[in-house]
């Protein structure tokens, strides 16, 4: 049975995904219709003036479709992301990657990325190692910890089958292609299967 405290800020979540997507939605009809909304649209840099009209309209309408795909899936992300942290930060007491809860494998990973990224003397993307996970590696972490995660979803092997779904769905997105029809309602399925399993 699940902590009563967790409740609020579930459905907190599923209110913020909820109005992210809407964004989504806004931006997707301001594309296809050609009409600015005024939803909160960033002014363009300088360098998006001089580079972007150069590249051919069909990419540029293609990129803003995808757009809307690389927003939800950042925020899924980042939300699978937060929500392991604060739950096995919440059962250490405190930091917790170097506690035994990551498999030596991911731990092992993610501490090479973090070198070659130092190494390559560029901005450091987070001072937290769990930033530096893939997707799957994320996967692996809460089934590694189900001790912890199983009073938060309903069913292991089911979370199992939907961050294999969103991870097939992750490449075209992160890969900059095109996602089909039948891929966009997959996704959209998949992202409410997610959300369906937490008790």
């Amino acid at each position: 049975m699940s902590s009563p405290t967790l409740r609020v800020p579930d459905a907190l979540k599923a209110f913020v995904f909820s109005a992210q997507m809407a964004h989504a939605d806004l931006t997707r009809l301001e594309t296809e219709l050609g009409i600015p909304l005024g939803h909160g649209a960033l002014e363009s840099s300088d360098t998006d003036e001089a580079y972007y009209p150069q590249f051919d309209e069909d990419v540029r309408r293609e990129a803003a479709e995808m757009s809307r795909h690389y927003e939800v899936f950042y925020c899924l992300e980042k939300s699978i992301r937060r929500l392991i942290d604060e739950t096995i930060r919440e059962a250490a007491k405190g930091p917790w990657w170097d506690s035994g809860r990551v498999p030596k494998t991911i731990h092992e990973d993610v501490a090479q990325r973090m070198q070659k990224e130092a190494d390559a003397a560029v901005t450091v993307r987070s001072p937290d190692a769990i930033d530096y996970t893939t997707f799957g590696e994320l996967g692996e972490i809460i089934k590694s910890n189900w001790d912890l995660f199983g009073g938060i979803f309903n069913s292991q092997r089911a979370v199992e089958r939907v961050m294999a779904n969103l991870n097939t769905l992750r490449a075209p997105i992160a890969h900059c292609s095109r996602l089909a029809e039948d891929e966009i309602l997959r996704l959209q399925l998949s992202m409410r299967d997610w959300f369906r399993q937490m008790s």
